[in-house]
């Protein structure tokens, strides 16, 4: 039902004052789902008369083939899933400067201080929890309270996640190898319940499985969507704790592009009002500007703001890092 209170803003509106003079070709390369992007693709199309012709696969190969490809790549933009894949295919050089003012008015946690690269949408991490299981005293205010004894058996991860495993990375950056380290070998020794992915975590909360999940914040949402009562909540750690980093999808132009102007018009057109209103109305995900008309089910922009940790999302390009340390300590 509230999906269809904001398409009905969204997929409507005029998104762009008028259409370049000559339209054009360009060629996406989206780690981003085709089921959650094409129609505001589409609307990109219908708006501008420039055609968009997308390559989907997973975002961190198809980094790694922007990587292969180089100069030669017929790719003018890239749509990454996740900061640490911008981060990568930014330190390999192969991204374009964005012009000054796309930055304009957007908080720090959703801009890159290479400025090649922009969030276009964010995903912030939550403590999913049953609040019939769960007193509001044992909710955690750290992710790292997760390895005292009261939640032995009771925590469900994912750690073979690329969302989890993005906000290993962040934990390795915030507080250092050991740490984080520790944190895991703590969660194993605390026999927290694996699980293939965010879904069945909240699935597992709502099946009595377990009483808390690591989750990203939009899967409890579409539950919701589908049942009301669903018997899952969920809440942020204590304001900054890595707990509730918002990983983001992130837009960039290709330096090799030569459609480079209509490239930025649909970097431009992401951060729009009404493409903004898609993001958080029909996908539950955090916009990156205030100019939408706020989703009830998700916390409003200012306390986004607030519980989030300050992260430099370039440095979350060392994902290898985080997989040698999962391998280490046995989880993969």
């Amino acid at each position: 039902m509230r999906k269809t209170f904001i398409a009905a803003t969204t997929l409507t509106a005029t998104m762009l004052a008028a259409p370049l003079a000559s339209a054009a070709s360009l060629t996406l390369y989206s780690g981003r789902g085709e089921s959650m992007v094409e129609p505001i693709i589409a609307q990109f199309e219908k708006d501008t008369g420039i055609s968009v012709q997308v390559r989907y696969g997973d975002t961190a190969q198809l980094a790694v083939l922007l990587q292969e490809e180089g100069d030669r790549s017929p790719a003018d933009l890239y749509w990454g899933q996740d900061a640490g894949a911008m981060g990568a295919i930014s330190q390999a050089g192969l991204l374009a400067e964005l012009p000054g003012d796309i930055y304009e008015g957007l908080p720090t946690i959703y801009t890159s201080e290479t400025g090649n690269w922009v969030a276009a949408s964010g995903r912030a991490r939550v403590v999913a929890y049953s609040p019939e299981r769960v007193s509001e005293d044992e909710i955690p205010a750290s992710v790292f309270d997760l390895v005292d004894e009261r939640y032995e058996g009771r925590v469900g991860w994912a750690p073979t996640n690329g969302s989890f495993q993005s906000f290993l990375t962040a934990m390795r950056l915030e507080h250092g190898e050991e740490r984080t380290r520790e944190w895991l070998e703590g969660m194993r020794a605390n026999d927290a319940i694996t699980f293939r992915n965010n879904t069945t975590q909240v699935q597992g909360i709502a099946d009595g499985e377990i009483d808390f999940g690591l989750v990203n914040n939009y899967y409890l949402p579409r539950f919701l969507a589908s049942d009301s009562d669903f018997p899952v909540a969920q809440a942020f750690f204590a304001d900054g704790d890595i707990g509730n980093l918002v990983n983001v999808a992130g837009i960039a132009v290709l330096a090799s592009s030569d459609n480079q102007e209509a490239a930025v018009e649909f970097v431009r057109f992401l951060l729009s009002p009404a493409a903004q209103q898609y993001f958080t109305g029909n996908v539950y995900e955090y916009p990156v500007t205030r100019d939408v008309i706020q989703n009830p089910v998700l916390e409003d922009f200012d306390r986004l703001l607030e519980v989030s940790p300050q992260i430099d999302l370039d440095e979350l390009e060392d994902l290898e890092g985080t997989l040698n340390l999962l391998r280490d300590v046995g989880l993969l």
